[in-house]
């Protein structure tokens, strides 16, 4: 099984040298791991709880998903979309929205942090803070949820997002009685470098100590030539564990060119030289890059190429959020109104209330199949055909009484579903939300059923 990776990338900045090493860059090695699907999404509806600058945020936009394509990340191996063109998500943000405590959501740190900012100030505790602030864990764990990722790549500061997703999920299992949601996990990596900056914090647009990551060779050299240095002279030995030149090369230096450069301090080598030796090791690192990063934002048949990825992302990325969220609508009582039964009628001399019903079943070709008829008596979801009952079942199992999420596409007032390979695994007649329908109404009567047996 596929172990589902989501990483999200809020779009109000220009990405700088820490956002490379510390997320970008790990984040792209990681998407190249056997038996990891990746998911990577620009956070604009994130952006707006902060930004109401329209053109930054666009332009943001834009910087941000040329920089994961120019440094290598393939589109055609993950799911890469804009968060805005997935309108599951907003919605599902709502169905969560309505089971979650307000004071889980109140315990949220930054609303917390905004709360306590104004009593420290004397001005009213919600001065200042939107609905969106104070939602946004419920927003971020919809981004979460819509694709059941099992491992989230986070900081420790959003640790506490991941739990509030995992509560949520939790939540609404119970209360609709069925494991819809995985609970996901906070993938905290150890290991990721945290870059300092040109004044030695943490490199930071807080602090405004930033090396952006797409300057022109003459400004990076010129960046990189003002990070803060002691007064060590040439000649004089230097503790490379106590140097930021050092620190930022070693993420980009292989183990042999560390090794050389940590013997060039003790040796005493100036610090012009090794701002230079870092400025030409980093540069070796991104010109390469540099040049597709500027065909994607400076050039008109760049930006389409771009925009054309991100909603070739969004339509694949809908065809596991439509079905799901279809299956979800379902679940809490938002369905056709076609799908609701009649008021029972226990007369002896009248028939119980049909439901549809699952059958596997062999054709005059030899190969065995699985539909779902509707208590109508139309054949609502048709199976491919399998070389053994035993597949045919299991498929029937994974696909209508389980559950799982496969790939879906609309065909026509119907759909698709597709297996790992992209091959047909069944075609239905109907929406996805009129077969959920019909599947919780047949597992309702089976319950009733089971009610009815075990009754004194």
């Amino acid at each position: 099984m596929l172990e589902r990776h989501l990483t999200g990338i809020t779009t109000t900045g220009s990405p700088h040298l820490g956002n490379y090493v510390g997320a970008i860059r790990p984040a792209i090695a990681a998407s190249r791991r056997a038996g990891v699907e990746s998911f990577y999404f620009l956070a604009d509806f994130h952006a707006l709880v902060k930004c109401h600058e329209p053109e930054r945020i666009q332009r943001s936009t834009l910087e941000i998903a040329a920089t994961w394509l120019a440094l290598g990340l393939d589109p055609t191996q993950v799911f890469f979309y804009r968060q805005s063109d997935i309108p599951e998500i907003p919605q599902l943000t709502w169905y969560l929205s309505c089971v979650a405590a307000k004071g889980l959501l109140n315990r949220a740190h930054a609303y917390k942090a905004s709360v306590d900012a104004n009593r420290a100030n004397g001005v009213d505790e919600d001065s200042g803070i939107s609905m969106g602030l104070f939602n946004y864990p419920v927003l971020m764990a919809a981004d979460i949820l819509m694709f059941n990722a099992h491992q989230v790549p986070v900081g420790r500061d959003q640790i506490q997002h991941i739990e509030i997703a995992r509560d949520l999920a939790a939540r609404f299992n119970h209360l609709y009685g069925e494991d819809f949601f995985t609970l996901p996990n906070a993938a905290i990596d150890e290991q990721t470098a945290i870059l300092p900056g040109l004044d030695g914090r943490k490199m930071s647009k807080s602090y405004d100590n930033t090396i952006p990551l797409w300057l022109p060779e003459p400004e990076l050299r010129k960046a990189i030539l003002g990070i803060v240095t002691n007064s060590l002279a040439p000649g004089e030995r230097k503790d490379p564990d106590d140097s930021h030149i050092f620190t930022i090369y070693q993420a980009f230096a292989n183990a042999e060119e560390t090794a050389a450069m940590r013997q060039a301090f003790l040796d005493g080598i100036g610090w012009g030289e090794a701002k230079q030796r870092l400025f030409e090791r980093i540069n070796q690192d991104l010109a390469p890059a540099r040049e597709r990063y500027r065909a994607l934002t400076e050039q008109a048949g760049g930006r389409a190429e771009l925009e054309a990825i991100l909603l070739d992302g969004a339509a694949r990325a809908r065809t596991r959020a439509t079905p799901f969220l279809s299956r979800l609508s379902a679940a809490i009582g938002l369905r056709p109104v076609s799908a609701v039964a009649a008021p029972a009628d226990h007369s002896p001399a009248k028939a119980t209330t049909q439901v549809g019903e699952l059958k596997t079943y062999r054709e005059p070709d030899g190969l065995f199949y699985f539909k779902l008829v509707g208590a109508s008596g139309d054949t609502l979801v048709l199976s491919r055909g399998f070389q053994s009952p035993k597949d045919s079942g299991q498929w029937m199992a994974r696909t209508l009484e389980a559950g799982e999420t496969f790939e879906c596409r609309v065909d026509g007032d119907g759909f698709t579903w597709h297996d790992e390979q992209g091959v047909v695994l069944a075609r239905s007649t109907v929406s996805a939300t009129e077969v959920h329908a019909e599947l919780l109404a047949m597992r309702a009567a089976r319950e009733a059923r089971k009610a009815k047996q075990a009754a004194p």
